[in-house]
């Protein structure tokens, strides 16, 4: 039996580990979660799971439920986010919120020897330096739950680290991937959030609209293999049926194939290094596919995953300028305030404008975070 903290249940990936948690009642036990603000949904969680321990964002929904359940111990803000990274009942992290929120608490986690199922690329992204450093440090492991990290992370096993030539990720290419950048002037929001392969939450379909997404993913990718820039290659793959590669010295080249469905990479995170069966999962068949499709990346047309190689490179506080600066433009997208195409626009100037800092400490991190998500909304 492993013993599971989720941080962001009520979220698209959260949602679906509870899925792999009923699904395995005798290998996995939920003991803490935290959630935002669906309320309703946090009730029925903590109905059916009977955790220890859970956290909300707003104090006036902790005093209310800590009335309803008065079994339960309660929480709140960025100290429950804490309270529950580190709960002395459990064994692993999962990490599922969105944004820079979820790096204290993988930090504090990792210093209390909790195994870190990773889903939330802002932590790696803003601070992968001090996040590999620290679980370095204390000997723990951080599994990677994206499906292409998950992919490569498989493909490695039992593979030397000096073999390795170059990482390749695919991308599906988001909602747009077949609009020129003349198209894209006239997309609506609704047209944004239809992804052609995969069920997500709102935030990362954008970003996977605008390949943002796959840039996180290229900086995460540095982090989790410690491999260069020049060494990780993005890949248009439309049938998201490959999820990732790898390729050695001797030129052979490893794959993880599998259906679109997140809940086999977050399975595989909580089984790690054992298998379980998924019966509810869509069994691969190539026959019925036919033919996989392959096509290299365009940077000039997805901007946003050229932004994220330079800042990657560059390093220092970057990586969290471009960070912040995506998440508070997103933001505004969904909420109607910008178009498609200013999401990039905002992030370009918030890059072009930063004076880099190398070796940022977490201090130096979360106030050039603070500083970036003021300066990009005073941008609009």
């Amino acid at each position: 039996m492993k013993y599971i903290s989720l941080l962001g249940a009520t979220g698209s990936v959260g949602m679906q580990t509870l899925d792999v948690i009923k699904n395995n009642p005798e290998s996995f036990q939920l003991v803490a979660f935290s959630a935002g603000k669906n309320i309703e949904l946090t009730k029925k969680i903590v109905a059916e799971f009977k955790p220890f321990l859970v956290s909300v964002s707003d104090k006036k929904d902790y005093l209310m439920l800590k009335q309803e359940f008065p079994g339960i111990s309660f929480s709140y803000g960025q100290e429950g986010l804490v309270e529950v990274s580190v709960y002395h009942k459990a064994d692993i992290l999962v990490n599922a919120v969105l944004g820079s929120v979820g790096l204290q608490p993988t930090l504090k986690a990792i210093e209390a020897m909790k195994t870190i199922a990773i889903a939330n690329k802002e932590t790696l992204v803003t601070a992968g330096h001090l996040v590999m450093d620290a679980a370095n440090k204390n000997n723990v492991a951080i599994l990677p739950v994206d499906s292409e990290h998950s992919a490569i992370y498989q493909c490695l096993q039992g593979e030397y680290e000096k073999n390795i030539e170059r990482l390749i990720i695919t991308a599906s290419g988001g909602s747009f991937r077949d609009l020129t950048r003349a198209d894209l002037q006239h997309v609506t929001l609704q047209d944004a959030l239809k992804h052609p392969n995969w069920s997500m939450g709102a935030k990362i379909t954008i970003d996977s609209a605008t390949m943002m997404n796959k840039g996180l993913e290229v900086i995460e990718a540095h982090w989790l293999f410690s491999l260069a820039y020049d060494k990780i290659d993005v890949l248009l793959h439309k049938e998201s049926i490959i999820h990732s590669m790898v390729e050695f010295q001797d030129s052979s080249v490893m794959a993880q194939l599998g259906s679109p469905d997140m809940r086999v990479p977050i399975q595989y995170a909580l089984t790690y290094p054992d298998r379980l069966p998924m019966h509810s999962a869509q069994r691969l068949d190539l026959a019925s596919i036919g033919k996989l499709h392959f096509q290299e990346m365009d940077l000039d047309r997805f901007r946003c995953l050229a932004f994220a190689y330079e800042a990657g490179r560059l390093g220092g506080t970057l990586p969290t300028v471009l960070n912040a600066a995506n998440e508070i433009a997103v933001a505004k997208f969904l909420s109607g305030e910008i178009s498609f195409l200013q999401i990039e626009e905002l992030i370009e100037k918030a890059i072009s404008n930063h004076q880099n800092i190398a070796n940022p400490s977490l201090d130096v991190i979360q106030a050039i975070d603070l500083e970036t998500r003021k300066r990009v909304s005073t941008l609009l």
